[in-house]
């Protein structure tokens, strides 16, 4: 099951990254369309779920946006934005906390628009993306991306543009779980938070699909808070090691 899972994960970063090869070397210039689900299966010789977990990689930079009913059309190379991740200092916890602290502003009000709003189709996208963590975590792999993905979900299920824009402005720098790994957390301490952050994206996911919008933003206050408490610990045991 997990050589199967681990198959899977190379064959999307391939061809998502043959894709963005294709869109930055102008085979699919902006506004075009690229080609149907079935016509990249065919041409890349692998399933359609791996072409759809492809195609949500490139949504998820900014590079593509699906139109319901016409399909996937790439975008115009985005100026530079009034906000910058490239601001953002990675090898600083309290950089990662600042981060935190501004997506819990927005981001609890999308999980609660995203409760009363949310299409059934959004929905089941929702608990999609909220399984491929939990199968990235099982099969010891990096969870960042689909991790980035669900909350881009959420996002989407608001019906409000802007929470993804909000996002992509951010990127995959919203999900800071990296900071475990250059600390030299172990592989039983990372494997328990990643476990943690499973169980609250349940509570989240849950609240959203009942329509819950008071729970569903206090589901994602806690874990939002919950990740800042966390990593003001991590913060203060450096500052052991220091001293």
């Amino acid at each position: 099951m997990t050589r199967a899972r681990g198959a899977s994960g190379s064959l999307v970063a391939r061809i998502s990254e043959a894709l963005r090869q294709s869109i930055r070397s102008g085979n699919y210039p902006p506004g075009t369309k690229l080609p149907s689900e079935a016509q990249l299966t065919q041409a890349h010789g692998v399933s359609r779920t791996v072409v759809r977990e492809a195609v949500a990689a490139l949504r998820a930079d900014g590079l593509v946006e699906a139109r319901q009913g016409a399909g996937v059309f790439v975008l115009e190379a985005p100026g530079a934005p009034l906000f910058s991740s490239q601001n953002i200092d990675n090898t600083r916890v309290s950089s990662t906390i600042e981060l935190l602290e501004l997506r819990t502003g927005v981001e609890v009000e999308a999980a609660g628009l995203a409760a009363a709003r949310r299409s059934p189709a959004q929905e089941e996208v929702i608990f999609e993306r909220h399984f491929a963590v939990r199968a990235a975590m099982e099969a010891g792999q990096s969870t960042v991306e689909s991790d980035f993905a669900l909350h881009l979900a959420i996002a989407d299920a608001t019906n409000n543009p802007r929470f993804r824009e909000f996002l992509t402005m951010i990127g995959r720098e919203a999900i800071p779980r990296v900071v475990l790994e250059r600390d030299g957390q172990s592989v039983e301490r990372a494997t328990s938070y990643i476990e943690l952050i499973d169980d609250e994206h349940q509570r989240i996911a849950l609240a959203i699909s009942k329509g819950d919008e008071e729970a569903a933003r206090e589901a994602m206050r806690v874990h939002l808070r919950g990740s800042q408490q966390r990593y003001r610990a991590l913060l203060q045991t450096r500052r052991k090691h220091i001293i």
